[in-house]
């Protein structure tokens, strides 16, 4: 499979958000979100992947057309964090998002976090196999409470590390 996945720059923030309203509607599922009162949701994330050096917005194709994005912070710091992926529905089990997850990590290489919510059954599978497909055994997991939403089941924490 060839590349899918660019380093988005300021000409594909639009496209990057619609597929965050995409996102962000799939989550709400897990979440018990609802959107803001203009139909929009939570964006603070993708702006700062925009504006943020230590950011890097990625766009996922596939051939030709948008297929996903993923949003990596602490680029430059001692861990990185996978802090947003997502495959459009009409793209999923395509092998899209293991190879995307093998790119990203591959231009970062060093420690990697990935959260993720347990009610997702989809996510829970899909991290665990990118753990084993890209750490082998050398991966841990953990719960930890979301900060600032006791509200919340705690999210899962997937940590691995790649070599440089």
């Amino acid at each position: 499979m060839s590349d899918v996945v660019r380093l988005a720059n300021a000409t594909d923030q639009p496209t990057l958000e619609r597929l965050w309203l995409m996102f962000r509607h799939d989550l709400s599922g897990f979440q018990d979100t609802l959107p803001d009162p203009d139909g929009s949701f939570r964006d603070d994330w993708l702006r700062s992947a925009f504006a943020d050096a230590d950011w890097a917005p990625y766009l996922l194709m596939s051939g030709d057309r948008p297929a996903g994005l993923a949003l990596v912070r602490g680029v430059g710091g001692p861990a990185r964090v996978l802090n947003s992926f997502f495959v459009v529905r009409g793209a999923r089990r395509r092998g899209i998002g293991l190879q995307a997850v093998r790119e990203i990590v591959a231009k970062h290489p060093g420690r990697w976090e990935v959260a993720f919510q347990d009610a997702n059954l989809a996510a829970v599978r899909f991290w665990r196999r990118v753990a084993d497909e890209v750490a082998g055994e050398e991966w841990t997991e953990e719960r930890r409470a979301v900060p600032r939403r006791p509200d919340l089941p705690p999210d899962t924490w997937i940590s691995f590390s790649t070599p440089a």
